[in-house]
């Protein structure tokens, strides 16, 4: 059986860059599958899935937008991993994708790595530059849950994140509600409801945004994001009572391709990511992480 295609819709909305919140609608690509795209998954992966009729539809759903100074001359056009272009007020143009299906290691995400690949020359920074103004926003939902569930779960292993992305807690785009919390007040009294958006991570109802991670610089880069984002969505998931230290054991093949196998970077990241999650999870701010936070000293962490 052959399995999904992606293909462009020849839609002239998606091969222009539209004024801010104009985007053209998103298409859902995680729906569709066959049993080809799936062979390879192991049963506690397929968990992950929902069978309609002889497809499959991917629970876990990711999507990016990828921030950038300029656009490669020419390289505005309908591709299939993105819904479209739009303009950005903090960097200059950004390009969102589809909704995707969240996988892992199957014969459906190499079809959208391979997305990725056709769509290198708005993604890498040698075609396509960016600076530090720009953001790799992330966002994420699963099938059945709403925002707060789905925060809920995944702020028990965002350690992670805070870690690798550690140098933008202080960005003014990102660095409200930084325990990701709902509907309390921080150290210093500040509401870190949903009346600011520019949380680290912000509940947008059906569908959780990162809006920490740094910009996108290559495809390599996405995919290894993308991966990483897959067993923080599983592991939250699946294993609601699970120990942050065997979470990190999972993710740590991926910190080694980030890294380029860099052991000694990687075990920082570790450590870090452990600080970071306790915390998220009791207000407790360590030495090591203080600095990071803006931190001049460690407050005392209001009692709920």
């Amino acid at each position: 059986m052959e399995g999904i295609i992606y293909k462009i819709e020849n839609r002239s909305d998606r091969a222009v860059v539209q004024h801010y919140h104009r985007k053209p609608e998103f298409r859902e690509m995680q729906k569709g599958a066959k049993s080809s795209d799936i062979a390879q998954l192991k049963n506690s992966d397929k968990r992950n899935l929902v069978q309609v009729g002889s497809d499959f539809n991917s629970r876990f759903t990711i999507g990016m937008e990828i921030e950038k100074n300029q656009l490669s001359r020419g390289a505005v056009r309908e591709y299939e991993l993105l819904c479209g272009f739009e303009r950005d007020g903090s960097c200059g143009y950004e390009a969102v994708t589809n909704i995707l299906p969240l996988l892992p290691a199957s014969v459906w995400r190499n079809k959208v790595y391979d997305m990725m690949h056709k769509a290198k020359r708005i993604i890498e920074d040698a075609n396509s530059p960016s600076d530090k103004r720009c953001g790799g926003h992330i966002s994420l939902a699963v099938e059945g849950m709403d925002g707060s569930e789905l925060m809920n779960l995944v702020r028990k292993n965002s350690g992670i994140l805070y870690a690798m992305y550690r140098h933008r807690l202080q960005n003014p785009y990102c660095r409200f509600n930084i325990r990701m919390q709902e509907n309390r007040e921080d150290w210093a009294g500040l509401p870190v409801g949903n009346s600011n958006k520019y949380h680290v991570c912000l509940n947008k109802g059906s569908v959780i945004e990162f809006r920490l991670p740094a910009r996108f610089q290559s495809v390599k880069q996405m995919m290894r994001r993308y991966e990483m984002m897959y067993e923080l969505v599983d592991f939250s998931v699946n294993n609601p009572n699970g120990n942050f230290k065997t979470f990190l054991k999972k993710a740590e093949p991926i910190l080694m391709a980030m890294y380029d196998r860099n052991q000694d970077k990687v075990n920082e990241i570790m450590t870090l990511a452990v600080s970071f999650q306790k915390y998220i999870k009791t207000g407790k701010v360590t030495e090591d992480i203080k600095g990071w936070l803006g931190f001049t000293e460690t407050p005392a962490p209001r009692r709920y």
